[in-house]
This record gives C-alpha cells, structure tokens and sequence, in this order.
C-alpha cells in the first residue's frame, strides 16, 4: 500500500534548465504531492559547497529531501517516489512490465542521455560534446523509438509509467539541441499525451536550435 501525502512539502533541489530535475518535478505533480523547488545557483558553484555536498556528493541536481530520506539520481527519485507514494499504476510490479521499465530507465541514463540531451547541452551550455554525434545518436534513437511507440500510447502499454517520465523532458526539447521531431510522428504524438496527463507541469523553454531558426 503507498504512503499517505507527506504531512511537509518534499524539498526538490533543481536547476531549472534541467532535464533531470524537471523529470522529477513532472512526477511530484502528477502524483499531486506537496512539494518546494529550491534553485541551486549552478553557474556560482552551489552545487559545489559543502552544504550541497552532504546532500549529494556527486555535485549534481536533482536532490530531493523527503522527511528523513535524502536521496539523488532522477530515476532513482522517480523509483523511489512511485514505491512510497504510488499504489503501483507507475511502476508495475509484475516481472515483464518492471523490466521493460527499467529498459526506459537505462535508456534514459544512456542512449537519451548522449543522444538529445547531449545536443541541447551543446547548444545552452556550450558544453564540449561533440554536436553531429550527439545529433546522429539521437535520430537514431527517434527512429527506434517512433517504430515502437506507432504500437502503444505510452513507453511499455496503454497507461503511463515512470518510463515515460524519464524520457519526456529530453526528447521534447530534442529541438533545442538543432534535432527535429516532424520526422517522428508517432513521438510527437506521445509527448502530446503525456503533456495532456493532470498535473502536467512543462520545462522552461530556451530559444535555442530549431527554436531560433538554426540547426544547431
């Protein structure tokens, strides 16, 4: 059985331009649980001092405090949120939908991770990813992913699942990072889905990519 609401808003520590935190934000509001976003001035080094450390020694958003659990990694988040706060709509328990889950889960820590999110890190940040790579890794990606979600509405069947919260906020912003979603249909079509679940919270756009006119 899942755990009453928090009796105290869960404490998101996040930077607003990330994929990662904004995944986990996503789920907090989908599953209608309190909680406070706390910016880490990531570009003055917050994530760096010895107060953020403690909470995660990585360095690195997001990092959520739950009464007395303090816990990093997004999709660790999402795991852990949907097993204490789910009554396991989002995260299944019988063998063959938990490991395709967790398919979406590696995908998103892997392929999504180098592929669109590697490019949009590119174009924001400047962040030294080689761009056509990431763009390359990315269509291909699409491409698999438009052949399976043209058979279901979300990432493992009908009804949505933490796998579909870990690869929303990338890909949707694919065309910050110069890659274009018009070749795949069936991913638009997902998104928009997911965007029409209550609750739904968007990520900050940045006019950047495709978003200002250039291929990035």
């Amino acid at each position: 059985m899942p755990s009453a609401k928090p009796t105290q808003p869960i404490k998101l520590y996040r930077a607003e331009l990330s994929g990662h935190s904004h995944r986990v934000q996503l789920f907090l509001a989908l599953l209608d649980l309190p909680f406070t976003l706390i910016d880490v001035d990531m570009a003055h080094g917050a994530h760096k001092q010895p107060d953020f450390l403690a909470r995660n020694p990585l360095g690195q958003v997001p990092v959520i405090e739950d009464s007395d659990a303090c816990l990093y990694d997004s999709n660790a988040i999402l795991v852990y949120l949907a097993k204490k706060y789910d009554d396991g709509r989002w995260l299944p328990e019988d063998p063959v939908s938990a490991a395709r889950v967790q398919q979406w889960l590696s995908l998103a820590a892997g392929q999504i991770a180098y592929g669109p999110a590697a490019a949009r890190m590119a174009n924001i940040f400047g962040a030294p990813f080689d761009h056509e790579k990431a763009g390359a890794a990315a269509n291909r990606l699409l491409t698999v992913l438009d052949g399976e979600l043209s058979r279901r509405n979300f990432a493992i069947g009908d009804t949505p699942t933490i796998a579909d919260i870990a690869g929303y906020s990338y890909i949707a912003k694919a065309p910050e990072g110069g890659i274009s979603l018009e070749p795949y249909p069936a991913v638009t079509a997902w998104l928009r889905r997911i965007e029409a679940l209550p609750g739904f919270v968007p990520f900050k756009e940045t006019r950047v990519g495709l978003l200002s006119g250039k291929a990035g």
